[in-house]
């Protein structure tokens, strides 16, 4: 299989398993998010409610793009990471994955709400950080902290974003609509009215594509990091695009990169300016006389990654440094230039994904009940009202689809379990909690990046010295 050795191939079928295996997790896990308000308001049975939630799903990652997928991929630098022994690629991708697992798995039994996207990204920065204890000149480069700082804030605003907005959509609520059936506890075995339901379905609807589009695109990006860790030289680039149209890009990055005076940049800054220059001349003489990138030898197609990735990160960096001087106009084109140049590196498959729509798509369909119970009756002491489940159904696809927009992972279990307790809070405030379910879920989401980041560095520094 693509060059590999059979107990290779058998341990990167098993590693693509478990990635889809989490995602299979990921689906009935958080679907509770999306179903539990159609389902307490007897909007929608709960049959119907799944299998419209996991189609929906479907229809998320189908279409979402890789814009998250991406940030999950880019929060471990694979260029530095990825060496020439494949075992290593593995004794990684494992550790990841079973800590994601099992704390996934271990959550979903006891019921408790937490997030997909905190464990993984716990999962990928014990990777990281079990880096310092190896051989070799890592130190602390072996994350992204950038992207980290950037996913770790989007995780820490969403639960608190969801819970106040959900309290000024009760009240917007409250103010607009003044049919006092919408605030009561529905009644067991009766539908709400016509528009309710509409109204329901839209936003249930709503949220389960979003969480396609943002949690489907993370096991989209796991896919891809065994791929680039196990096989590099096969999926570090993709096929299908012209080598000679990015060369046409690095070109002109150079060429606005050295209008810069070098003078005013910072130590590092002036490294990143001759590595531009210097990766940028080494990809060029590498693709002087090929357009098409099964015609590079394997064994070079892991450099010109390399050199992709330096000179669009170190681009980046220069314009947000802020002593880059260079026009407007120059820097506006430079942003295009990079993100043109980022399609040969930034790209999935499309049976990855399809692989992993599929997985979430089914995932949804089984094993909802023990989350949706929590979501629906134990964090508020009262039923959930149609309204309540609305402003809570409108918070979670807002945020969801914001955070999707922006590329950036976000939990949809943080924001639809914080917009159902703000929705409680709106009718009778904080007493209207039950405080023994908030400290529980509040507990697990404080525990979930600890947790996974020492259960997945010490996996993996146990992998890296048996395989």
């Amino acid at each position: 299989m693509l060059g590999l050795d059979s107990t290779l191939t058998i341990l990167l079928i098993v590693c693509l398993l478990l990635a889809c295996f989490f995602e299979f997790i990921n689906g009935f896990h958080d679907t509770a998010n999306a179903v539990a308000t159609v389902i307490y308001t007897n909007s929608m049975k709960p049959t119907v409610a799944v299998v419209y939630s996991g189609l929906i799903n479907f229809a998320g990652v189908m279409l979402g793009g890789i814009t998250v997928a991406m940030g999950i991929v880019n929060l471990l630098p694979m260029d530095v990471l990825v060496d020439s022994n494949p075992y290593h690629g593995i004794a990684m991708i494992l550790a990841l994955l079973l800590s994601a697992i099992i704390w996934n798995f271990g959550t979903w039994y006891f019921g408790i709400p937490s997030s997909s996207s905190h464990t993984i990204i716990g999962s990928i920065l014990g990777i990281g950080l079990a880096f310092y204890f190896l051989p070799g000149d890592y130190g602390l480069t072996a994350v992204n902290w950038d992207k980290a700082k950037d996913t770790g804030l989007a995780l820490l605003l969403s639960p608190l974003i969801g819970f106040s907005v959900a309290i000024i959509v009760m009240f917007i609520f409250k103010r607009l609509v003044k049919n006092e059936a919408v605030y009561k506890e529905p009644i067991p075995g009766k539908k709400p009215p016509i528009w309710i339901r509409m109204m329901l379905w839209i936003t249930c609807g709503l949220v389960s594509f979003f969480h396609g589009q943002n949690d489907g695109q993370k096991g989209v990006g796991l896919v891809m990091m065994i791929l680039i860790a196990v096989l590099p030289s096969h999926f570090s680039l993709d096929s299908s695009v012209n080598l000679q149209s990015i060369n046409g890009n690095i070109t002109k990055i150079e060429a606005l990169i050295v209008k810069a005076d070098t003078v005013v940049l910072a130590g590092k800054e002036k490294k990143m300016y001759y590595d531009i220059v210097k990766h940028a001349a080494h990809y060029k003489a590498e693709v002087a006389a090929f357009t098409d990138v099964d015609k590079i030898p394997v064994g070079n197609r892991f450099s010109l990654r390399k050199d992709v990735i330096k000179i669009t990160k170190g681009a980046e960096k220069l314009i947000n440094g802020g002593n880059l001087t260079i026009s407007l106009n120059e820097t506006k084109e430079l942003k295009h230039e990079i993100k043109a140049t980022k399609k040969l590196v930034e790209y999935a498959p499309s049976w990855v994904i399809i692989m992993i729509s599929l997985c979430l798509g089914l995932g949804t369909m089984v094993g909802w009940k023990r989350i949706v119970k929590t979501v629906g009756e134990k964090i508020g002491k009262q039923h959930m009202s149609y309204a309540q489940g609305a402003s809570a159904e409108i918070v979670a696809s807002l945020g969801i689809g914001l955070a999707s927009w922006k590329g950036v992972p976000v939990s949809t279990t943080h924001m639809l379990s914080s917009g159902i307790a703000g929705s409680m809070v709106a009718k009778k405030g904080l007493k209207n909690l039950q405080k023994g379910t908030i400290k529980t879920i509040a507990l697990t989401w404080i525990l979930t990046l600890p947790v996974t980041i020492i259960l997945s560095g010490g996996l993996f520094l146990l992998f890296r010295a048996i395989l």
